[in-house]
């Protein structure tokens, strides 16, 4: 298989059923073939794979955490300034990756959010820092409770004053996930904005405004507290 048809393979809607055809290829061939789709311009190849950068490196056996360990320190250095490149869709590879195991979040969550972090290794260029939004919204849908004891909803807080609609609305989404109570006033206050943002979720690009997405995050938060405190009452 060409990379040119991994790109078509990626463009089709049911990309997913045909990523078997994929592993005719040695694993780090195939590997590299999806890493140039992460730099498409175009939205959708560069999301599915995201999706399918998760599938192939973490399988779902579970199997090979170590070449899973691998391509992520490798993924950090594409993030370094001293890799000489902008690392497109690398944050974004990072969390579907993370998301598809607790053992790789438990490991990788830290270095994940230090890139929301200023003084650790922030990502100035903004559509980076959109990336790894991005991705710990995706780890905070699978393993919130990693992210929390990390000091995550701090900083997603702090992002949803963001001059950038896409951080905000990022963070809000992002938010949603955790159940953090002290997010409640700063969603609420986010229901007005009318931005409108695009973001990837469950395998589709759809368009939200991010007063919608801060609103659906505040009645996440409140149905996982009032879960809780079901559970804590017997």
């Amino acid at each position: 298989m060409k990379k040119q048809e991994t790109i078509a393979l990626l463009k089709s809607p049911d990309f997913r059923g045909r990523l078997e055809s994929l592993k005719i290829l040695p694993f780090h061939k195939a590997l590299s073939h999806l890493f140039s789709a992460l730099c498409s311009e175009e939205e959708e190849v560069k999301w599915h794979a995201v999706t399918a950068t998760g599938i192939l490196v973490v399988p779902p056996d579970g199997r090979n955490l170590e070449t899973a360990r691998n391509i992520l320190r490798r993924m950090t250095w594409f993030l370094n300034e001293e890799s000489g490149g902008i690392g497109w869709g690398i944050p974004e590879a990072m969390g579907e990756i993370l998301a598809r195991d607790e053992t790789l979040a438990r490991e990788f969550a830290p270095l994940l959010l230090s890139y929301l972090r200023p003084g650790e290794n922030f990502l100035e260029f903004e559509p980076l820092l959109r990336g790894a939004l991005w991705a710990v919204g995706r780890v905070a849908q699978a393993f919130p409770g990693i992210l929390v004891s990390l000091g995550a909803g701090n900083l997603l807080l702090s992002l949803l004053d963001s001059r950038d609609p896409a951080s905000r609305g990022l963070a809000a989404w992002g938010l949603g996930s955790l159940g953090d109570e002290k997010s409640l006033p700063a969603l609420v206050r986010l229901r007005d904005d009318g931005e409108v943002i695009q973001l990837y979720l469950e395998g589709r690009i759809g368009s939200f405004r991010i007063g919608q997405l801060a609103e659906d995050a505040a009645g996440a938060v409140r149905k996982r507290l009032g879960s809780g405190r079901l559970e804590a009452g017997g």
